[in-house]
């Protein structure tokens, strides 16, 4: 320590140079430069705003590790592992050839999303579906003609499942548009787009591999509003006083006035009527009367009897201004 204390000689001498102008004050420059950066960027959304999607990654997890269960009839696992937003470029590039492509459509969503199987998992699959053990194979070649028929089918029963989980959000219909074997040969969208990647894994005794679902921002942002957290709650409380709130109205008592007509008079008028005065109406029996709730005319009506109580028996109802005419 007492090495690295300056002597008073040196003090004066730092002092000195400092007047003097020899030693620079200024900070390095180059270090804190400003660097230039896109407010609308896709890069500053919040992964969270498609919080909801994890109820569909629980649904589809149970759902597929069923299936393909029942459809090898081994016992197999499938886990959630991952998501996360990364350019379409970044995306794709990891990935290698051979590796099972499948291009899907979601609709009413615009657009094409991906599932990508890995290669060795590919080849446990389909060896499990000719009724082996699904040994991983020791090399990964190009997949025969019989093969890529049998990820087809693969394919059509994770989809399945996948259409199913997504009713928890937003219904889709998803079909298989094509497949590939090489990245190179997959388009979606331009290479500096945002995916969104959801990686689940698959796991038995003698293998493990991963599924990678690759949906485009672009094909999520109309129903974003639907993949939150807070618009799933909204709705859940909703649904919650929904039937209650109904069973209290149908039980509010509610004031209806069957309007047999209305005519117009002068206060003179008014004031000299006697007993036995007739006022005339202009609706008879034949025409229409309004049928007012609470002095909000809802229907059209005709008068009449019915077992011996006046009655009226409705016709058609009145729309609000704007939705159209009354009709039966």
């Amino acid at each position: 320590m007492p090495d690295q204390i300056l002597s008073q000689e040196e003090i004066d001498a730092l002092l000195s140079a400092m007047d003097r102008g020899d030693v620079d004050l200024e900070p390095a420059k180059g270090e804190s430069e400003a660097k230039p950066y896109n407010l609308t960027s896709q890069n500053i959304m919040l992964r969270d705003q498609f919080s909801a999607l994890e109820e569909v990654y629980d649904k589809f997890g149970a759902l597929l590790t069923g299936s393909l269960s029942a459809l090898l009839q081994r016992s197999v696992e499938v886990a959630f592992v991952s998501t996360e937003m990364v350019k379409y470029q970044e995306c794709i590039s990891a990935f290698s050839a051979p590796t099972s492509f499948i291009i899907f459509s979601m609709e009413p969503l615009i657009g094409s999303a991906l599932l990508a199987i890995e290669p060795n998992l590919v080849f446990s699959l389909i060896d499990m579906m000719f009724g082996g053990k699904g040994k991983p194979l020791n090399r990964v070649r190009e997949f025969t003609a019989v093969e890529q028929r049998m990820i087809l089918r693969l394919a059509g029963e994770i989809l399945e499942q996948l259409q199913q989980a997504w009713r928890l959000v937003h219904p889709v219909t998803i079909g298989i548009k094509k497949t590939e074997t090489k990245p190179d040969y997959v388009h979606l969208v331009s290479p500096h787009d945002m995916m969104v990647v959801i990686v689940f894994s698959i796991k038995s005794k003698e293998y493990t591999g991963n599924l990678h679902f690759c949906i485009s921002y672009l094909m999520l942002e109309p129903i974003k509003d639907k993949l939150s957290h807070k618009y799933l709650r909204e709705r859940d409380i909703e649904n919650t006083w929904s039937l209650p709130l109904q069973r209290l109205i149908r039980e509010v008592p509610v004031t209806l006035v069957a309007e047999l007509g209305r005519t117009q008079a002068t206060i003179g008028r008014i004031l000299s009527l006697q007993v036995d005065d007739v006022l005339m109406l202009p609706t008879g029996p034949e025409d229409a009367i309004v049928l007012s709730i609470d002095h909000v005319p809802k229907y059209l009506a005709y008068p009449g009897v019915m077992k011996g109580n006046r009655a009226v028996e409705i016709a058609s109802r009145i729309l609000p201004p704007g939705e159209g005419e009354a009709h039966p």
